[in-house]
Order: structure tokens, then sequence, then C-alpha cells
């Protein structure tokens, strides 16, 4: 196996960043993943890939953190980025209903943290490499169903700091990905939810590799179909 290409999964600790970090090693890719502070499970699947795979730490809503987790990894050189950090509270809840701190909460580490992270680390990616977040099809406003309404309203927005950051970088060679892997039954996504992680991160990963050298910004599924923003 390769491990000549490297990933960087900001958001690993459990749930889809683990999943992607895991698949990464096990596509024989040089991962670092990244956790907000001890986490047992990369600790384990490190144990399983002792020679690919790094482990940092960074809090995604610290901007320090953030350039501190920069500073250290200065000189390497990414082939995709993928920000996956992400939190889901008071999700079945009205805008009346919601707690303020809860509601910011979302909008602090679904929006803007993603984006800083970007901002910071998108000149590491190589030119024909892969920017990569996690969003959501219920991100997607023509699409709007009303389901989850404050936590889509935080992928929402995140979509719009995306479009503005591809805006301002339109000529910038690397793919702009918003990923939306589908309802997967994790901790955040619940016991109802449709798919299973292995239905769902092999087909983001094979197609995030499909997108490498190909400019532009997308909004797109775990196949490749682009989604309505």
């Amino acid at each position: 196996m390769t491990t000549e290409k490297t990933v960087l999964v900001v958001g690993a600790s459990r749930g889809l960043g683990f999943a992607l970090a895991e698949e990464y090693c096990r596509r024989g890719r040089q991962v670092i993943a990244t956790s907000r502070g001890q986490s047992s499970s990369l600790k384990q699947l490190q144990e399983r890939y002792p020679e690919t795979l790094e482990i940092e730490t960074v809090d995604v809503v610290d901007l320090g953190s953030v350039k501190a987790l920069h500073s250290r990894l200065e000189g390497r050189k990414l082939d995709v980025l993928f920000v996956n950090a992400g939190v889901c509270k008071a999700k079945e809840l009205t805008p009346v209903e919601v707690k303020e701190k809860d509601f910011l909460d979302m909008m602090l580490t679904n929006a803007l943290s993603p984006m800083r992270i970007i901002e910071i680390f998108h000149n590491s990616v190589m030119e024909e490499g892969v920017i990569a977040v996690m969003s959501s099809e219920i991100g997607s406003i023509g699409k709007c169903f009303g389901f989850w309404e404050l936590y889509s309203s935080s992928k929402a927005a995140l979509n719009m700091l995306m479009a503005a950051f591809a805006a301002r970088n339109n000529e910038d060679k690397r793919a702009l990905l918003l990923v939306a892997p589908g309802w997967v039954r994790t901790e955040m996504g619940g016991p109802e939810a449709t798919l299973e992680i292995s239905e769902s991160i092999p087909l983001v990963a094979d197609m995030v590799e499909r997108n490498a050298g190909k400019p532009g910004l997308r909004f797109i599924d775990r196949h490749g179909q682009i989604l309505p923003w």
C-alpha cells in the first residue's frame, strides 16, 4: 500500500470523523487525525496503524488552538483536508424554544470554526488536492422540509461561508467540497438514521478521491450527485 498521500481529518475522535480516519488508514494514506482531548478510540486505531496514523489535539472553536496546530504542521503538504467537527443541540426545538447558548454553540462549531480552519490551512493543501467539510442534505435551503431546523440553519450558514470563500478564491485550483454523507447512525445522527457508517463513509472517501484535480466548489452527496443550495 502507498503511504505517500496525506490526509488531515479534523474532528476524528468519534462518529463520522473517526470512520473517515479509519477508512483512510485502511487505504494506506498518511493520516493526521485530530481530537479535542484524549481519544481512546484513536489510540486504539493508532495501535493498528502505527506507521501511518498521527494524532493531534486541537479545539476547533479556539482560534489560538487552530493556529497552534497549523504551526506544528508547518511545512507538511496535504492531499486532503477534511473538516468534520460539529455538534447538534436542541435539534427538535424551534427558534422560540431553544436556549440562545445552544444555538450559538452550533453556529460557532458547525459554521464559523470549520471555515476558520479552512482559511488557515488551505495553502497547506496541494494545488491538485481537496478541501472538504462535512455539511448535510438538510443544509439545503432549496430542499428544506423543516427537519432539525436549528441544526440545519448552522449547516446552511456553513454552505454560505464556503461559497463566499470560493468566491474570494475563484482562481484556486483545489476542489472545494461541501459533503452531505446522508443520515448516518452515529451518536449525533441517532438510532433512527437510515444509513450505517459502512454505507456512507467509504462512498464519501471514493467521492473525494474522484474530485481531486477538479477545481471549484460543489455541494455534493456521498454518490457524487450535486445538491441544490
